[in-house]
């Protein structure tokens, strides 16, 4: 039931967005009742979200390519592939209500922070493995930069984010930035 429910939630967000979305229509087209949604989920902002966290909807698949480099190209790839699809419309409808709505603002930092740096921490810590960068960039604020800009350019311009960019990221800002990082992490610019 649980699966119907988040898998009918996730039609209702790409047909009306969160705006749109109520506790009625998607116990409508899950077929059952609203108790039943309210049993699992105190709001509409908690149903949204795990439904985002289905397995397949936003989750990215650590690549091995057996470089840092290659390796962050496809997962900026493959995470750019997600978004100019209905993740993409269903995030940017989210983010775009988190102004209205205090509670789904908070669990969209709780909840989806970890999506694209998981994978990411996963090709770090290979990377540290193979003596491509040092063991605190894992666990650094550089960590996720390139994450971090990749959503940027989302939301700034939409989907398809071009190759360039992707390419630009990684080769311009996050590879000098964590390959070669200060030495003094105390010194002021």
């Amino acid at each position: 039931m649980e699966s119907a429910i988040l898998t009918a939630t996730l039609a209702e967000l790409v047909e009306v967005g969160y705006a749109g979305l109520t506790m009625e229509r998607v116990a409508a087209r899950a077929r059952t009742g609203k108790a039943t949604l309210y049993r699992r989920w105190s709001s509409r902002a908690e149903l949204a979200v795990d439904a985002c966290k289905l397995p397949g909807v936003a989750d990215v698949d650590p690549p091995d390519t057996g470089a840092l480099r290659t390796d962050m190209i496809t997962l900026l790839r493959r995470i750019s592939a997600k978004l100019a699809g209905p993740l993409g419309d269903i995030l940017r409808g989210l983010l775009a209500e988190t102004g209205h709505d205090p509670e789904l603002a908070r669990l969209i930092r709780e909840r989806f922070h970890t999506v694209g740096p998981s994978s990411l921490r996963v090709i770090l810590e290979r990377a540290v493995e193979r003596g491509e960068i040092e063991d605190t960039i894992p666990t650094s604020r550089r960590a996720t930069v390139a994450t971090d800009l990749l959503r940027n350019e989302f939301l700034l311009f939409g989907a398809p984010i071009e190759d360039a960019v992707v390419l630009d990221i990684v080769d311009d800002v996050y590879l000098p930035l964590i390959r070669h990082p200060a030495t003094d992490p105390g010194c002021a610019l």
